[in-house]
């Protein structure tokens, strides 16, 4: 099963009851060389979904004292696409080593793609 690294509204359980029809079950993980930032969010249904504004995202930074804090989880290749369709353009997703060396995708910002 693909590996999904959330550092914001995906490890909502309200959101992901949204997106995935049930809640996900993940463990603590990081993502090195990374650092957080937020974004503003104009889509509808995103707003609706999440209730919030603003969302974080991620850029990478390449030093090494930075790191992102989230949740690792294993989801289907359905719930994969579905996170797609939930993502604003701003995140572009991508397939990083996190701290403990699994390989997790990630949605970073698009900026830099």
């Amino acid at each position: 099963m693909p590996l999904l690294f959330s550092y914001g509204t995906l490890q909502d359980p309200a959101v992901q009851r949204a997106n995935f029809g049930r809640e996900l079950e993940g463990r603590a993980a990081a993502l090195p060389g990374y650092a957080q930032r937020l974004l503003a969010i104009t889509d509808p249904e995103v707003l609706a979904t999440s209730g919030q504004t603003h969302h974080p995202i991620v850029v990478e930074t390449g030093e090494e004292t930075d790191q992102v804090l989230g949740t690792v989880f294993e989801v289907t290749d359905e719930e994969l696409t579905a996170a797609d369709k939930y993502e604003v353009d701003d995140y572009h997703r991508v397939l990083l080593s996190l701290d403990s060396g699994v390989r997790a995708w990630v949605y970073v910002s698009a900026a830099a793609y």
